[in-house]
């Protein structure tokens, strides 16, 4: 049998299941559990939304169910051209499998860098650091504005199809802002004005090795995401995405030509609790490589966040204080390497 070179990540080591990346027991995955059955509802955004004043449309209503019941659901016929999706997808996995040694110029703990390579961990009491099944790789997006300059020159296409799909993918999250703003019954641009106009965005790949036991370590472990609204594309013909419903792990299935919908902790807050921001994390697979490309949309440092005041009445009282993104930033470092729970250090207390 022919022996399969160990990835390679970026600081030199090799990815095997040495005791660095195998989770303690009580922290394994137990894939057996694992429901296929059920999924994150897909939805086709190939429907016309009804001019406002006619009630809700129909596309309206059903993310508004997703958002409240879900946190996370699959989209279709969304407008991206189904080429630049693949072509993004094969321009990071190159950069993936470019040598360790040109990916370790970008590796860095210093979270302050708007371009860098690094590796989730957890630390568990008693075992130390446990490092996750996954390599990434994060640097800004602007749909409009110039940021290729701060992306490798290598793959050599790689400026250029980010670029493209930066600005697809902008149009794209201003209309699921404003669809998601509707379904709250708000204004459409509502969500926009409250994360702000100079919005943080910043895309994150997540490189997935073969594992030759998948039960015995994570991609990522279960989180919330911190920003305001994810979209991710992921390779086809590979599962690792999975996501908490009814506490039980959900697997999501990559359709073709879909992005996954991600509702993030700032979009919590500003419903007040009523859209959620759930758990998720990525398992691993003996067979295939997997990418997922995260493209965030967040507020910046000095924008507050709180619930939005048309939906705080007697009935709903605030269940979050204000704070400053930035503070929330401050919150989330202060927990690395523990399964953060950051937005609920801003529950009010009732």
């Amino acid at each position: 049998m022919e022996m399969t070179v160990p990835f390679q990540l970026a600081n030199n080591t090799p990815l095997s299941l040495s005791p660095d990346f195998i989770l303690p027991e009580f922290k394994r995955p137990i894939l057996s559990k694992v429901f296929p059955s059920d999924s994150i509802p897909i939805i086709d955004l190939n429907v016309h939304e009804i001019d406002e004043g006619q009630g809700s449309s129909p596309l309206v209503s059903k993310i508004s169910q997703a958002c409240e019941e879900y946190g996370f659901f699959q989209i279709i016929n969304h407008g991206v051209p189904k080429e630049l999706c693949q072509k993004v997808l094969a321009v990071v996995t190159e950069f993936f499998q470019l040598p360790h040694e040109e990916r370790a110029q970008y590796l860095t703990k210093d979270h302050t860098k708007q371009v860098k390579v690094f590796n989730y961990y957890q630390k568990y009491e008693g075992l130390g650091k446990v490092i996750m099944w996954s390599e990434t790789f994060s640097h800004p997006w602007h749909p409009i504005e110039d940021f290729t300059h701060l992306l490798p020159i290598n793959p050599p296409q790689y400026r250029e199809v980010f670029a493209e799909y930066a600005k697809e993918i902008g149009a794209l999250m201003d209309r699921l802002l404003s669809l998601i703003s509707q379904g709250l019954g708000l204004e459409k641009d509502c969500l926009k004005k409250k994360i702000g106009e100079r919005a943080s965005l910043y895309s994150q790949a997540n490189y997935y090795p073969p594992c030759p036991d998948p039960e015995l370590t994570l991609g990522i472990p279960a989180h919330n995401d911190i920003v305001a609204l994810t979209v991710l594309l992921q390779s086809e013909g590979v599962t690792g995405l999975q996501v908490i419903k009814d506490e039980k792990w959900v697997p999501v299935d990559p359709l073709p030509h879909s992005f996954v919908v991600n509702l993030a902790d700032q979009i919590q807050v500003l419903s007040n609790g009523r859209y959620k921001s759930v758990d998720h994390r990525a398992v691993t697979n003996k067979w295939l490589p997997r990418l997922s490309l995260a493209m965030f949309y967040a507020p910046n440092n000095e924008i507050v966040i709180g619930p939005i005041e048309d939906l705080i009445d007697e009935e709903h009282p605030p269940k979050y204080r204000n704070y400053s993104y930035k503070e929330f930033m401050e919150e989330f470092y202060r927990q690395e390497g523990k399964r953060r729970r950051v937005k609920e250090a801003f529950e009010l207390q009732r």
